[in-house]
């Protein structure tokens, strides 16, 4: 199969861009709270700089092992319902990111805001893990083009989060990328992999 075939099969199928907005909500807020962490710990709690980037780190430190356990609950899930348990386990994580994120904004003491970002991140990471236990049934015969698309879901979710805590307050961009996380949650609902169950 040429290239370019390759990337059309890839390129025309619906779920490799739903899948590609979902993945911007995981991958991409992950690269945005990279950025945006330290200095939100910085001027919110008026933290030093080295304070505030070692609790940031945090939110990296969990990818160790957060990113595999999303995996493992999308095999535990496919285990028992099938595709229906692979979505499951993504519509589930993205909820609880959604959520979290949400919660996150409005912490007002810094051991609330600390423990919000650990389970923030932790399903940050698994939706992440969730997302590439899909990926390979799309259309087997050219998942490295899906999986490339999907990919490059995450830099594109960065930048537009990106503009976002440029633009506004920081309570303001939080909620509006947790509420956005929660609605990419309900493409699940319309992702169907041909020979497999939808949600």
């Amino acid at each position: 199969v040429s290239a370019a075939a390759s990337f059309r099969s890839g390129a025309i199928n619906v779920n490799t861009w739903l899948l590609f907005i979902q993945y911007a909500c995981c991958f991409g807020v992950e690269l945005t709270m990279n950025n945006a962490a330290a200095l939100y710990f910085k001027e919110v709690f008026e933290l030093s700089t080295e304070s505030a980037a070692a609790i940031a780190s945090i939110f990296g430190f969990m990818n160790l092992f957060a990113r595999g356990l999303g995996g493992y609950v999308s095999d535990v899930g496919n285990k028992y319902m099938g595709m229906r348990g692979r979505l499951w386990a993504q519509t589930i994580c993205l909820l609880l990111e959604g959520v979290l994120v949400l919660v996150f904004a409005q912490t007002n003491t810094l051991g609330a805001a600390i423990t919000t970002m650990v389970f923030f991140s932790l399903f940050v990471q698994a939706a992440e893990g969730t997302s590439y236990g899909i990926v390979p049934y799309v259309d087997p015969p050219v998942t490295g083009v899906i999986s490339g698309i999907i990919g490059a879901g995450g830099n594109t979710g960065a930048v537009c989060f990106g503009l976002g805590f440029r633009n506004l307050e920081y309570k303001t961009a939080f909620m509006l990328m947790g509420f956005t996380i929660i609605g990419s949650c309900a493409l699940s609902f319309v992702i169907f992999i041909k020979g497999h169950a939808g949600l």
